[in-house]
């Protein structure tokens, strides 16, 4: 599938918020951390200096991530989703690996995320593109998180 990775415009947040929103309902729920950034993720996510990336295919938007900062020059690979009409066409393993190309290029201290376990696809896909899993703090910031990876830069 043919498509290209464009960073954020502000046309684009609701389709941020809704291709997120999908997919969280579908598994789990919105929590008040999701809602919070999802709300206005131009102030939440861009502003603080993070960045939003888009697969887009002609005039589609397809599929998202963000780079939420967490720390001086760390970041947290955050809000990856497809669109349920176009899964299965590795969309999401090319967002990822521009994802930590970005994360290379730009130089990031530390690229981490959370997820769960009960994504077995998702796991299995960070662990092939290099990430590995650390301990978990007992204040992640989603309760659904029961798994914490990061992706060694250094």
């Amino acid at each position: 599938m043919k498509f290209e990775i464009v960073p954020f415009q502000p046309q684009y947040a609701n389709i941020f918020k809704d291709l997120n929103v999908e997919w969280l309902e579908k598994h789990f729920v919105v929590e008040k951390h999701d809602e919070d950034v999802l709300a206005n993720c131009k102030e939440n996510i861009i502003d603080t200096g993070g960045a939003i990336y888009f697969a887009k295919i002609d005039k589609n938007i397809v599929g998202c991530f963000a780079f939420y900062k967490i720390g001086e020059n760390r970041f947290e690979l955050t809000k990856m989703a497809v669109s349920p009409n176009f899964r299965g066409q590795k969309i999401g393993q090319q967002l990822l690996q521009f994802a930590i190309n970005a994360a290379k290029e730009k130089q990031f201290d530390e690229l981490l995320l959370y997820s769960s376990r009960k994504l077995e696809n998702a796991i299995y896909l960070y662990r092939k593109y290099g990430f590995i899993e650390v301990p978990l703090e007992e204040n992640s910031p989603y309760k659904r998180a029961d798994i914490k990876m990061v992706y060694p830069l250094s």
